[in-house]
């Protein structure tokens, strides 16, 4: 019985320590203490195992949250044109308004007091930029661009079919089986408080629960709001004023009032024909054949062939049928190169068949 006691005892110990190492906002540290506390007090109980198994994952999500960890924001404009430059072909308004963040950011990180101070990483709210744009328009990897150009960590937020507000806000700790809401999970996968969060096609959620989803963006969103963000699960607000926030949709027409006017919505436009053919040539045909591993100047494609590339079966506003087509006839050269061995291999206007799909 006594070796017993003292296993439960040093568990509680241990859970102590964790707390008291881990720098937390006071009013939450007291509060995990005194559950702690009353830990010790019951633990010959019966319902002990149940109450410190709900007091330790408890523990657990509120000392691995990064209540004061930032990453430092990288503001280097000519680098950022270059990864922008590299990853996106067009999209000058977009770039350039992502560069004028970051400099606004620059002049705000160092600036001189009358007195003479520094002040260090002075905040300025971030801009709530929300990508509007038919499939296949780069929507979501322009939201990664951007959190390459700034050195910040990204997590995505997927809200196609969501029918459940508590998927973003948690549920309390009185239910069994509860857990944090999917922002507090991106916060700790991230590790730091200024991630960029991704809410991914925010207009396709249940329409029965479109009312309640859009009053949790809200608070989301809204920079007198999210300051003091309360997930149910840890019944704590979280300051989620750093965080870069970034949406995508398909269209505004299910997306509430409310919503609307905390985001600054930009237009992903359709590419032209001419503009797929450029980025076919520049961006996605060397980045497809790296990833089929076929050599260097392997494969050469005719400029007249590109016009039925880019559209083998009709329109396309984005570049997934584009995509597709290119995977396509790499993998075609990748068997030719297995079975007949390394040699260049050009498509021309009479050979085009063999590549392209045909249905």
């Amino acid at each position: 019985m006594d070796s017993n006691n003292n296993a439960i005892f040093q568990e509680i110990e241990k859970l102590q320590q964790k707390v008291e190492k881990t720098t937390l906002p006071p009013e939450l540290k007291d509060k995990l203490l005194d559950e702690i506390t009353r830990l010790k007090r019951i633990s010959q109980s019966v319902g002990y195992t149940q109450e410190f198994e709900q007091v330790s994952r408890y523990a657990d999500w509120a000392v691995n949250l990064p209540w004061a960890t930032r990453s430092q924001d990288v503001l280097d404009l000519n680098a950022a044109k270059k990864i922008f430059d590299k990853n996106h072909y067009g999209l000058e308004s977009i770039k350039t308004r992502i560069l004028e963040y970051l400099s606004v950011l620059k002049l705000n990180s160092q600036m001189e007091t009358n007195k003479g101070e520094i002040k260090i990483n002075k905040f300025m709210r971030a801009p709530i930029l929300c990508f509007i744009g038919l499939v296949g328009t780069g929507k979501t990897t322009i939201a990664y661009s951007i959190a390459e150009v700034m050195g910040r960590k990204i997590e995505r937020i997927p809200f196609g079919g969501l029918g459940d507000p508590l998927y973003l806000r948690g549920q309390s700790r009185v239910h069994p089986d509860s857990e944090p809401g999917q922002v507090v999970k991106a916060l700790r996968r991230a590790g730091t408080k200024n991630p960029v969060i991704l809410l991914d096609e925010i207009d396709r959620v249940v329409e029965e629960s479109r009312a309640t989803i859009m009053g949790v963006l809200v608070e989301l969103l809204d920079p007198e709001q999210n300051a003091a963000f309360t997930d149910h699960f840890l019944d704590y607000p979280f300051d989620l004023s750093e965080v870069l926030f970034i949406a995508t949709a398909n269209n505004t027409g299910n997306i509430s009032t409310a919503v609307m006017d905390r985001l600054e919505p930009m237009m992903m436009p359709s590419y032209t024909d001419e503009e797929k053919i450029k980025i076919g040539m520049d961006y996605i045909l060397p980045k497809v054949m790296e990833e089929a591993g076929l050599p260097k100047g392997c494969l050469e494609i005719a400029l007249d062939v590109w016009p039925k590339i880019v559209r083998p079966l009709g329109y396309d506003s984005g570049i997934r049928t584009l995509e597709r087509t290119i995977n396509g006839i790499c993998r075609k050269i990748a068997k030719m190169i297995v079975e007949k061995g390394n040699q260049k291999y050009i498509i021309t206007t009479q050979n085009m068949e063999e590549f392209l799909p045909t249905w």
